[in-house]
């Protein structure tokens, strides 16, 4: 289901070694909070038929997709954090994705931020759960999809 309205929307595609994962999350702004929505496929499936993934997911404070030979996505820098919260209150931290059959939907409301502050922006999903606790990013392993919030 993709949002009827939305503001601003990161196209997501996935790193070399996941080229596979496409998708776009939505951003709509609301009175006193965001709606995130992310439709992506492509992930990683889980290989045991009891389980599903989880892949951390998070607005990062760079502004580019782009990076180095040892990480693809480098320049999207560390988590959105203007408040220098302690991880998982950064602004830019949100609920993990949930694989099925390789696809992901969440939708969720944030009043973090609000849409001036994410504009331009990256959206990284990594390849492990983020574990809400781990400093300063939740241990949630390397970067294998990004967009930019436009």
């Amino acid at each position: 289901m993709v949002p009827l309205f939305y503001d601003a929307k990161a196209d997501i595609r996935g790193s070399k070694e996941y080229p596979h994962i496409k998708g776009v999350v939505y951003f709509k702004e609301t009175p006193n909070h965001v709606m995130v929505t992310a439709k992506i496929e492509g992930l990683p499936q889980s290989k045991n038929s009891c389980k599903g993934r989880f892949f951390g997911f998070h607005i990062h404070e760079g502004n580019s997709c782009s990076g180095n030979v040892n990480d693809e996505f480098a320049d999207v820098g560390g988590h959105f954090n203007p408040t220098k919260c302690p991880h998982p209150f950064h602004f830019g931290d949100l609920p993990p994705l949930i694989e099925s059959d390789g696809s992901a939907y969440m939708s969720v409301l944030i009043g973090k931020f609000r849409l001036r502050d994410i504009i331009g922006r990256t959206v990284i999903i990594h390849d492990m759960p983020d574990d809400f606790t781990t400093q300063p990013s939740g241990n949630s392993g390397k970067k294998i999809g990004c967009g930019v919030i436009r």
